[in-house]
Order: C-alpha cells, then sequence, then structure tokens
C-alpha cells in the first residue's frame, strides 16, 4: 500500500448525491450502474442522468429496470436512460452485455450486491455466490467493457465495497468454502474485500488509460438489503449495526457519485472512500466499528494476487 496525502472533500456524511454533482455536465457521456432497481443504484443512476449522461441500468430485471428507466427520464428530463439484462453470475450474461455495447464508456458503477445468505449457495461453476457475483461478476464485467473505459479518455470505474471488509480479507487457499465451514458474513466480507481489492488492481494496470478507480462505501442505509438481514446476525454484526448513523438513500449514493463524476485531483485513484472523502487506515477495527479502512482491503500485492486468481477462474 503506497503512502499519500488523504483526499479531502468539503462533502461529508449528509451530503446528498445531488450536492456533490452540482454543476458537472455530463452531456454526451455515457454511464452504466448495476443494480440500478433499487435503493443507491436508482439514486446514482438518477444523479447521473440528472447531469446528462446517457444511462445504462444493468439489472437482473429488466421489467422493473425499464419501470425506473421511465421514472428517472421523467424526473430528470434525460430520455436516453435505458435498462439492459446482466446476471452478474452468470459468464453468458456478462458476455452478451459487454459483447452489446459499442463505443466509450466514461462511468461505470459496479454496484449490485448480495448480502450474507444464511445458506452456502454456488454458481454453476461451484463459485461461492457472494463472491462470483458481488466480485467476480463485476470483475469480468469490467474486463469485458476495459478497451471502452479506455477509450473514453478519463474514465472512471466505481467498485460498491462495505465496512463489511473488516469481516474477513480474501482467503486465497478456500475462497469457495470448500475446506472451511461456510459463514454467512464472512463471505459477505470476503467479496468487499475483494471488491475494494478490484479499485486498488485497476488503478495500477489501468492508469496508461486514463482509468480512475476508486472503492466506495456507501455506508449504512436502510434498503431492503439491510432490513432483509435483521435478526440474522450474530451479536458482534447486530452491535455495529445498532451504533450505524443511518443515512438516506440520497445521502448514501453521494461517495458513488463523487467517485464516478465530481472533480478528482489528478491521483485520486486506487482509493477508499467513504462519507464523500478517503477513509482513515485503520490497524485493526472491532466488529462494532462503523468506519476506516484495513489495511488488507488496499494491499497492492493482494490485488495483484486476487486480479490473477480471478483470471483464471473465468478462463477455467
Amino acid at each position: 500500500m503506497s503512502t499519500h496525502e488523504r483526499f479531502t472533500t468539503p462533502f461529508g456524511f449528509h451530503s446528498t448525491a445531488s450536492e456533490v454533482i452540482e454543476g458537472v455536465d455530463l452531456t454526451g457521456k455515457h454511464a452504466i450502474v448495476t443494480g440500478a432497481t433499487s435503493g443507491i443504484g436508482v439514486e446514482t443512476a438518477r444523479a447521473l442522468a440528472g447531469a446528462g449522461a446517457d444511462v445504462t441500468l444493468a439489472v437482473r430485471n429488466v421489467e422493473a429496470g425499464n419501470r425506473v428507466a421511465e421514472e428517472i427520464a421523467t424526473k430528470t428530463g434525460n430520455s436516453k436512460v435505458a435498462a439492459a439484462p446482466l446476471q452478474l453470475a452468470d459468464r453468458a450474461s456478462v458476455t452478451s452485455f459487454t459483447d452489446a455495447w459499442q463505443g466509450p464508456l466514461h462511468i461505470l458503477v459496479n454496484n449490485a450486491g448480495i448480502m450474507a445468505l444464511p445458506e452456502l449457495h454456488r454458481s454453476p461453476e461451484g463459485w461461492e455466490l457472494q463472491f462470483a457475483t458481488n466480485y467476480l461478476g463485476h470483475f469480468n464485467l469490467a474486463l469485458g467493457l476495459h478497451q471502452a473505459l479506455a477509450a473514453a479518455g478519463g474514465a472512471r470505474l466505481v467498485s460498491l465495497t462495505s465496512t463489511g471488509h473488516l469481516f474477513s480479507p480474501v482467503v486465497f487457499d478456500d475462497i469457495n468454502f470448500e475446506r472451511r465451514p461456510y459463514e454467512e458474513w464472512t463471505a459477505y466480507g470476503q467479496s468487499k474485500t475483494a471488491n475494494a481489492l478490484l479499485a486498488v488492481g485497476a488503478a495500477k494496470r489501468w492508469a496508461d488509460d486514463g482509468i480512475t478507480a476508486n472503492a466506495v462505501m456507501p455506508g449504512g442505509i436502510r434498503t431492503g438489503l439491510q432490513r432483509h438481514q435483521e435478526g440474522s446476525m450474530t451479536p458482534e454484526i447486530e452491535e455495529a449495526f445498532a451504533n450505524f448513523n443511518w443515512k438516506t438513500v440520497e445521502e448514501g449514493a453521494a461517495t458513488s457519485v463523487l467517485a464516478a463524476a465530481a472533480p478528482l485531483p489528478e491521483g485520486v485513484t486506487g482509493r477508499y472512500l467513504e462519507d464523500c472523502n478517503e477513509a482513515e487506515v485503520k490497524p485493526a477495527l472491532d466488529q462494532s466499528a462503523t468506519s476506516g479502512v484495513l489495511p488488507y482491503a488496499l494491499d497492492a500485492d493482494s490485488a495483484e494476487q486476487l486480479w490473477d486468481v480471478a483470471t483464471g477462474m473465468l478462463r477455467a
């Protein structure tokens, strides 16, 4: 992990997506937001469309995506909002999506995710489903769109992570829980650490293409994803959720929108952002912590190893 000056902005915990993108003109630019049928995905897409971007909602449920696209178009006056099918855990679906993309891509927001599945589920390849969806599907998507991002000149890649990363590093010798007992929050934490490392890896590998990549922790938002998990948490994780100062959806999307479209100083790439600023790196976090980033989620060697491992998995 390199040493650098910590990135700060005038924005903070309660800043909204509309506030951080005020004055930004995205006319003529193309954006993709995954998982944009609910929660902060919708608000992220709305903010980008409101600034003039052509926005593609990459979603599992196209019917729901079409409804959201129509609502965003009506609210923003921007008719260039559309939905397209994407199943992140399905390699064929990701390939179909990336093969169909034409032209440059200025913004890719890897927002979609699943959270703490109570039982072990696997993709058709045998990959643990949270890792396959939250990280590997987005990694595959970014690889498939790399040339489109490079063609944009100054593209932004945003990788959604979580305070949940503190529950686990990437366990390279048993990513898919083939030998260790499955634990839902450990699996979730591993996938969110991987998402942070995706940004670290892309920032290094794609710097010469003008691509900026940052990980974003949106904060605690009372979306359906969080509410669904209440009652199924360990005491330590229940304490962490109890300590959250919950955000609105508009506040939760602010850091994603800032990373995707707000002016960023040169060199702000490969960072872990929260509350519209770069997070403090802490040597250790207890499970009741609600902010900060652990060093293993920013480790350049781990990012390199994960990139190689994931590439191998996708080629198998």
